[in-house]
């Protein structure tokens, strides 16, 4: 495994078959990672044992952008890979996917709205 800086959070990561490009925002404590068109807090270790009996899932905007499409709302089930909203940064389009199975819990965006990275998209929920 490969991991090279491209610069502010940007990074290319490669197994030597795939190569990803990664960022990676926010303070220690508060996280968050895109990679493929998926956004997801980093979460620390669980200290408990044993799975958690329902996780919430917020994803984010990875970068300053417009939210061009809604796709979802609360109460969809989703798979893994569906994407859920469509975000519009750059003049190029980037859809936030679930990064799992689960339900659309809530939806924090509407189409139009201006987001800011870091910004809660949606909750989903296993």
């Amino acid at each position: 495994m490969t991991v090279a800086p491209l610069g502010r959070g940007m990074f290319r990561v490669s197994d030597g078959t795939t190569t990803w490009t990664v960022a990676i925002a926010g303070p220690p404590d508060n996280r968050w990672v895109w990679v493929g068109g998926q956004v997801a807090k980093l979460e620390p270790p669980s200290k408990g044992r044993g799975r958690a009996r329902s996780a919430v899932h917020e994803l984010a905007a990875p970068m300053p952008a417009t939210v061009v499409r809604v796709m979802v709302e609360a109460g969809a089930v989703v798979e893994r890979g569906d994407t859920l909203v469509m975000l519009e940064a750059m003049k190029m389009e980037v859809p936030i996917r679930s990064p799992r199975d689960g339900v659309v819990r809530a939806v924090h965006c509407k189409a139009g709205e201006l987001v800011q990275p870091g910004v809660n998209l949606l909750a989903l929920e296993e």
